[in-house]
């Protein structure tokens, strides 16, 4: 049986520059940066020849966002940008100011669906992707 959820992982074209955003724009702090290569990373990932790098911040709460970079093999273009594909995911952030959030991601790098939206009373909600076009949710609950 499941216990907790540890860790939520994106692929990114560059690490530096997620960690980047994740830090200065998002606010996450950043735990550490390694990189990883040899024998047994190859045989979890299936690949031969592997080589990450990889980055941990901390979201909180004891959840924490792993920033991983493919060096090799090197990544695929995704197939497509859209949020309706079996398998696409997003991670959703609860802030206090939804419109401020909007703004100051879009501001550093992040590309916006449309603008925040109220969808009950009290309930915020918008989506954007990061600069390597994973999803994310802002949401705001007064």
């Amino acid at each position: 049986m499941a216990q907790q959820i540890m860790h939520t992982g994106f692929v990114v074209e560059n690490k530096e520059r997620a960690v980047a955003f994740y830090r200065d724009v998002v606010g996450l702090r950043v735990i550490s940066e390694y990189e990883r290569q040899g024998d047994a990373i190859d045989k979890v990932l299936g690949y031969a020849d592997v080589h990450l790098k990889s980055a941990i911040l901390d979201m909180r709460e004891g959840h924490v966002l792993e920033l991983i970079q493919y060096v090799n093999p090197p990544p695929a273009a995704r197939p497509t940008p859209e949020r309706n594909v079996v398998g696409a995911a997003h991670m959703a952030f609860q802030v206090d100011d939804i419109q401020e959030a909007y703004a100051r991601w879009t501001t550093g790098g992040a590309t916006a669906l449309e603008e925040p939206q109220q969808i009950v009373p009290g309930r915020w909600i918008c989506y954007l992707q990061d600069p390597d076009g994973n999803w994310m949710e802002l949401v705001q609950v007064d």
